[in-house]
């Protein structure tokens, strides 16, 4: 077993105690294997050689039959174990790699290709199923049975005790050949399908603008040459499978007719009872079978394992958002400054500062506007006040309480915000308004899109606020979207507001109008408004530019000409 599936089993603890039943199925199941050819060598000898019939034989063919259902049963309980484990270890890594990206890193993890994480989490975690079932349970009873049936022959005849033992390290010599080559060609064909998945959810999501641009053909042709990246490195696994069967079947009848040579040459010379050796006889099969039933899961858990390593590498990554173990209570921005003392960010591997050396005070009920040229690190900023992400340097504190002391999600109850991308989820427009605000009445969700300036589209839409936005419903436009949003920010009682762009794609009458509440909405309450639109950035109490990492504070005339 390697690394990462070594690791599968350290760390996630509902495999602990799948492994804990499987070794007590994998001992009950040596024990019978044992007993089965002991007592069908016994049928057989008496029969053949006493001339028994069928009543003197009857107790010993009813335990022979009794052991055969037990057999089945406990091959039966290996199955559901190993699939009802392998259900519990997927769920606790999905939940493992959804808590890193919306706790751990929920805006670093941007960077992540989404479409290969979804692939590891979907795909490649349902392949581990595989592996716990077959691949597993395989691995225990050839690390039980082996010895055992060793051991037993060797108490009854020891030259085939001795065949038995040279044959059984030259057959993992071969499993632990094939298990390497393999490895590359498994790796291989995971990346070549997680890139294949990667790709296709960018060009799903760009698809517009690549017929915009006339550039859909080309996307075609690059998914046909990783798909058939994917189709050699699925040939190149199953040759390697293939072959190691191959190797691994000869391997295996070659040792069990060294073992029937050595019988036979001891019943000639009389120097074996005939039970004795037709029981090594039986047990010889039953000794290879977990070794070649081991080379043979290995292929089907491969890519499960695959997708393990690539969900471990994603968590191993450092949490750039702070959970202390005993956090403080997280203060309140509606009686305490919040205040940035010498802030540094930089994503992990971007290299550069995106900000450097940040020294802002918020007041509470200041309402603050943020410009500057794209790319500067404003909807960054916006993430540090959100904890979307915490400071590389410096210090953000609230109150005089640093941030990283308190609870994420405690603060983020006192923030609303809208960024510059709304999220849709599936689900009505009522429920999308009121997403950080499930207990919302009616009422307030109506109010809250008429001051968003949503009530026009909404009254025009089907089914009004019950209709069903979202994948599988009615398309919005970005405008739409962003009314949505803005509704939803404005239902929530939150201290501190902060808004990214919160009239981009709007008409200038409807945004003119979203001005208007924003200004309403912002009385009473700190508000950190990021504007590109002279007129929103001329309604705040003090207006910064942030450009080269810095902020420095501009008058509203210079705050008009930049915004536009």
């Amino acid at each position: 077993m390697d690394a990462t599936g070594r690791r599968l089993l350290r760390e996630t603890g509902a495999a602990r105690p799948v492994v804990a039943a499987i070794a007590a199925l994998a001992l009950a199941a040596a024990a019978l294997v044992i007993a089965q050819a002991w007592l069908l060598a016994d049928v057989l000898a008496r029969a053949f050689l006493g001339g028994a019939g069928l009543a003197q034989l009857r107790g010993a063919l009813v335990a022979l039959v009794l052991v055969w259902a037990a057999r089945a049963l406990v091959a039966a309980a290996f199955e559901f174990t190993g699939r009802s484990g392998a259900l519990a270890v997927i769920g606790d890594l999905r939940r493992r790699l959804a808590a890193q990206l919306l706790c751990g890193r929920p805006i670093t993890a941007a960077g992540e290709r989404s479409g290969e994480l979804a692939t590891a989490a979907v795909q490649g975690a349902d392949a581990l199923e595989a592996w716990f079932a077959g691949y597993l349970p395989q691995v225990v009873m050839s690390a039980v049975v082996p010895p055992a049936i060793v051991a037993f022959v060797a108490l009854h005849d020891p030259a085939a005790a001795i065949v038995l033992a040279v044959t059984v390290p030259v057959l993992i010599v071969f499993m632990v050949l094939i298990g390497l080559s393999a490895r590359h060609s498994v790796r291989a064909r995971w990346r070549a399908l997680a890139l294949l998945g990667a790709h296709f959810a960018d060009v799903v999501r760009g698809l517009p603008t690549l017929r915009a641009h006339v550039r859909a053909g080309a996307q075609a042709a690059a998914i046909g040459d990783i798909s058939d990246r994917y189709r050699s490195a699925t040939m190149a696994t199953l040759r390697i499978a293939f072959v190691s069967a191959l190797a691994l079947e000869l391997v295996a009848m070659l040792g069990t007719a060294l073992v029937a040579a050595t019988v036979g040459l001891q019943l000639v010379a009389g120097h074996l009872a005939l039970r004795t050796g037709l029981a090594v006889l039986v047990l010889a099969p039953e000794l290879y079978a977990p070794l070649r039933a081991v080379g043979q899961q290995f292929h089907a858990g491969a890519d499960g394992l695959g997708a393990a390593e690539r969900i471990f590498a994603f968590l191993d990554e450092p949490a750039t958002v702070a959970t202390p173990a005993t956090p403080r209570p997280a203060p309140d921005p509606a009686g305490a400054p919040i205040e940035l003392r010498g802030v540094s960010f930089a994503y992990p591997g971007g290299g550069r500062e995106v900000l450097r050396d940040v020294r802002l005070r918020i007041e509470p009920g200041e309402t603050l506007a943020i410009v500057g040229p794209s790319g500067e690190g404003k909807s960054t900023l916006a993430a540090l006040l959100l904890r979307l992400a915490d400071p590389t340097g410096g210090e953000l504190t609230c109150g005089g309480v640093d941030l990283r002391d308190s609870d994420p999600d405690a603060w983020r109850e006192r923030v609303a915000w809208m960024p510059q991308r709304p999220l849709i989820v599936a689900g009505t427009v009522a429920e999308n308004v009121a997403l950080g605000t499930p207990a919302a009445t009616r009422d307030a969700i109506a109010g809250a899109c008429a001051r968003a300036g949503a009530t026009g589209f909404v009254a025009g839409l089907e089914d009004g606020l019950d209709t069903r936005i979202g994948d599988g419903g009615r398309p919005l436009s970005g405008g739409e979207a962003q009314r949505i949003a803005l509704a939803r920010v404005l239902l929530r009682d939150a201290p501190l507001l902060v808004l990214d762009e919160p009239t981009a794609h709007l008409d200038a009458a409807t945004a003119a109008a979203v001005d208007d509440a924003i200004t309403v909405a912002a009385a009473g309450r700190t508000t950190v408004l990021i504007a590109h639109r002279a007129e929103l950035a001329a309604r705040a109490d003090r207006v910064l530019e942030l450009r080269d990492g810095q902020l420095a504070e501009i008058a509203v005339g210079s705050a008009l000409a930049v915004a536009a």
